[in-house]
């Protein structure tokens, strides 16, 4: 067993296991044949581990004959999926407005952050939605939390300066 650095415990495998392991989440009940990321992504997921998961999610994709004759799907097809590996807690944030609601006490948006890790929540209510608020909300966290490896949003206009 190994405790990995999202704080799981997971069972270490080698060998034919392993393959056996890879190649269930590669192919998936739905016969998913899902690429490099998304199939080391889910052998975390089923708690799993092994020091070359990700060499062999992708020499087990190049190799697999369903794979190579459906060729890549392009940019065009696919929704963006970014597996990110976070590293510790309060290292990577998300964050994002909610509303307008019905005015209260001046408040008509809440800016909500979401710690990746920890799943810790902060939220506070604001007057609007602008860039200035998203900045001092930012700071006040900053000096609290520590500033984190990055920040991940809609990219809505409400960041922007």
């Amino acid at each position: 067993f190994r405790t990995c650095a999202d704080q799981i415990i997971r069972r270490c495998v080698a060998g034919q296991e392993a393959i056996d392991i890879l190649k269930a989440c590669h192919n998936g009940p739905t016969r998913g044949h899902y690429g490099t990321s998304y199939t080391a992504k889910k052998v975390f997921d089923s708690g799993f581990y092994w020091p070359s998961i990700y060499k062999d999610a992708f020499e087990l994709v190049k190799q697999c004959d369903s794979c190579q004759r459906q060729g890549k799907v392009s940019q065009r097809d696919e929704m963006p999926q970014n597996f990110i590996q976070i590293c510790e807690i309060f290292d990577v944030w998300g964050i994002d407005f909610m509303g307008p609601f019905p005015s209260s006490k001046g408040n008509k948006y809440i800016l909500v952050a979401v710690d990746y890790l920890s799943k810790w929540v902060e939220a506070k209510a604001l007057p609007t939605n602008d860039a200035r608020v998203v900045v001092k909300f930012l700071k006040s966290l900053f000096s609290r939390f520590g500033t984190p490896k990055a920040i991940i949003s809609d990219h809505g206009t409400h960041g922007k300066i």
